[in-house]
């Protein structure tokens, strides 16, 4: 099944658990999705490379090389959007699965309808971007027939081994699976369009930030182009993940008014204009773990902040310029 791009969705799911794979597989399925399903982590790297899937879930104790790892190894290689479905619920494994490369990070018990609303806006951010950067064309993702079997029919929706919701079965034999070749001619090259324009060495004006070129903006030394999701300081490119981008282009954007945790997290979800959206503490939370990974990389102090600052108790907003009022 495609989705309105006409490009074929394909999830990577990376799960040791047989239950739990085969229901993960139904979710996808469900929400439109071709599936490559493995049980361990060597495999599923190599199944991202394989084909570069819009979205890849990740347990985190599995065989061979745990999530975390896997993570790591497939930011490397690919922009898939990374799930990790665990049952660490601690915040420093929250971070730390952020920080490998993570977009979103799921506990178990788990309930699948969680799951498919969080793919829906993953969809919805894909098409924006897509939307955004119309000129830059990615290499479609291989349909099912292509990419081999999703254990259709009779597959097992256990409500035991972290999974909410669902009815139990019988479960087929658990292991990890061989990874079928890419098809010919697929390619794993990333391609980032280059910026227009040219981002001029003078500061920026006080009090607002400046548009650089046709689409990147200014705030002190810090340049963001959302056409080509380049973010430079000092003329030195920056390394975000997709959801580190997304927060600090939603604050470049707002300037000095600020975001709160459960705003930046509808941002997240594509919902950012609907009031109705359940947002949790671990929603909260997996916020504050993305923004202390985006200030690390950006070399910003949340004590004596140059680029963002917290307003305690609310959330997030730009510093002010060099000699403007706060």
């Amino acid at each position: 099944m495609n989705d309105s791009s006409g490009v074929p969705k394909t999830a990577v799911i990376v799960e040791d658990d047989a239950e739990i794979r085969h229901l993960l597989v139904e979710v996808f399925e469900g929400a439109g999705f071709s599936t490559v399903s493995v049980g361990n982590g060597i495999d599923g790297v190599q199944a991202v490379i394989s084909y570069q899937p819009t979205v890849t879930t990740l347990d985190i104790n599995m065989p061979g090389i745990d999530g975390f790892e896997a993570a790591r190894r497939i930011r490397l290689q690919s922009d898939t959007y990374i799930i990790m479905l665990t049952g660490l619920k601690e915040e420093a494994d929250l971070v730390l699965g952020l920080g490998a490369g993570a977009d979103e990070y799921l506990t178990k018990p788990f309930r699948p309808r969680e799951l498919r609303a969080r793919l829906d806006a993953i969809l919805r951010r894909r098409e924006t971007a897509q939307s955004a950067g119309a000129g830059t064309t990615a290499a479609p993702a291989p349909r099912q027939e292509q990419v081999g079997p999703s254990f259709p029919g009779g597959r097992n929706t256990a409500s035991r081994h972290g999974v909410m919701d669902a009815g139990s079965a019988t479960s087929p034999s658990a292991g990890p699976a061989s990874v079928p070749p890419p098809p010919s001619g697929a390619s794993a090259t990333m391609v980032i369009a280059e910026s227009g324009g040219e981002v001029p060495a003078s500061p920026a004006s006080d009090g607002a930030l400046e548009h650089v070129g046709s689409t990147a903006v200014r705030h002190r030394d810090l340049v963001l182009d959302p056409d080509s999701r380049i973010v430079l300081i000092d003329d030195r490119e920056v390394d975000l993940t997709r959801t580190e981008f997304d927060l600090l282009a939603t604050l470049m954007e707002s300037k000095r008014r600020v975001r709160t945790k459960a705003d930046l997290t509808l941002v997240l979800r594509g919902e950012s204009y609907v009031t109705s959206y359940f947002v949790g503490e671990a929603d909260k939370r997996a916020i504050e773990a993305h923004m202390t990974n985006l200030r690390r990389k950006l070399g910003d102090s949340p004590t004596n902040p140059r680029y963002i600052e917290t307003v305690r108790g609310v959330g997030y907003r730009l510093t002010a310029e060099a000699g403007s009022p706060a």
